[in-house]
């Protein structure tokens, strides 16, 4: 692709970075930038900004948040005895969106894949096997999307709290394997997360 203008060919290399977005995309996302007023081209580039500065991580379930403590784990009306687990941030939206569901989440920030380099130690593993052992914990949900890897990540998990007295749980597969959570419209979801089934029936029948 030739470009008349170097600062152009910058910025469309740059917005091409972005999943899902190719050169000719960049491309006709940067004209429009142009032509909009400099002021809202501004903005944009200050919420960018402001964002990536001041984004936090919730110190307990490693949420995206504002604050130290996200609105979730904040919210005193919730249920803090259950603990759904998901692989990353757009998962909690996604269940949030269904409204089924009032317990707390922890994220994982990804699956076990060892093909990736991915391994146990690189995930919030440990913070959620912790807080379990500490009490107060009566059910864990895994929520992972059912592929390969997730299911290896559950198993993983299970096997570091499996000595714990707590319910183990896990999304009815109202989800169809190999699908990824935030692509499943909220009634399935939603069905997936009321209707969760022992965890332990999902390996011992098979």
């Amino acid at each position: 692709m030739e470009f008349s203008s170097k600062l152009i060919e910058k910025a469309v290399n740059e917005m091409s970075q972005l999943p899902g977005i190719g050169k000719r995309t960049a491309l006709r996302l940067v004209l429009h930038l142009l032509k909009q007023p400099k002021e809202q081209t501004g903005f944009l580039a200050e919420a960018l900004m402001t964002m990536r500065a001041d984004i936090k991580f919730c110190e307990s379930c490693h949420n995206i948040s504002d604050v130290a403590v996200c609105e979730i784990c904040a919210n005193t009306s919730r249920n803090h005895q259950t603990i759904c687990v998901v692989e990353d941030i757009r998962d909690v939206m996604a269940i949030e969106n269904t409204g089924q569901y009032k317990g707390i989440y922890h994220v994982l920030g990804g699956k076990i894949s060892p093909i990736e380099g991915v391994g146990p130690s690189q995930l919030n593993i440990t913070t959620l096997v912790e807080k379990v052992k500490l009490g107060g914990v009566n059910e864990i949900i895994f929520a992972l999307s059912s592929t390969m890897e997730g299911d290896t990540t559950n198993f993983y998990i299970y096997k570091q709290i499996a000595d714990v007295e707590i319910i183990i749980s896990t999304i009815a597969r109202g989800i169809a394997v190999g699908d990824e959570l935030e692509y499943a419209d909220e009634v399935t979801l939603g069905r997936s997360i009321l209707h969760r089934v022992p965890f332990e029936k999902t390996f011992k029948n098979n």
